[in-house]
């Protein structure tokens, strides 16, 4: 048996699926490529378990934190928007009225020279 013949099998030694018999194991008994990439590929899956175990698999009550958080900038959000609304109205309606403040005192000020005008006439 050559290494080719054993290539496909390695991946399942690897993870424990594929148990090798008769000649297929002597060779890899023998040969230090395939005995390498053997180690090679029970490496990447003992990384990938670590992985799992430490990013995959939040700590408990991680994702009951992430939602709650979530809702509560999302509730901030609403109350901003509704404070920056009436925010708006309120500068809105300051601004309306002082310019009728200001329309009146022109009307006010027109109307008081007239009175002068005809009063001296």
């Amino acid at each position: 048996m050559q290494c080719e013949d054993v290539a496909n099998l390695l991946p399942g030694v690897g993870d424990g699926s594929v148990t090798l018999r008769g000649s297929a194991r002597w060779h890899v008994d023998r040969c230090l490529r395939c005995q390498t990439e053997l180690v090679q590929y029970r490496k990447v899956l003992r990384s990938l378990r670590t992985l799992r175990t430490e990013f995959l698999e939040p700590a408990p009550g991680l994702l009951a934190d992430i939602l709650a958080t979530i809702a509560e900038s999302g509730e901030r959000h609403a109350v901003r928007q509704l404070l920056s609304g009436r925010r708006a109205a309120y500068f809105g309606g300051i601004a309306a009225a002082t310019a009728a403040g200001a329309a009146g005192v022109v009307v006010l000020a027109s109307m008081s020279r007239r009175s002068r005008f005809r009063v001296a006439s």
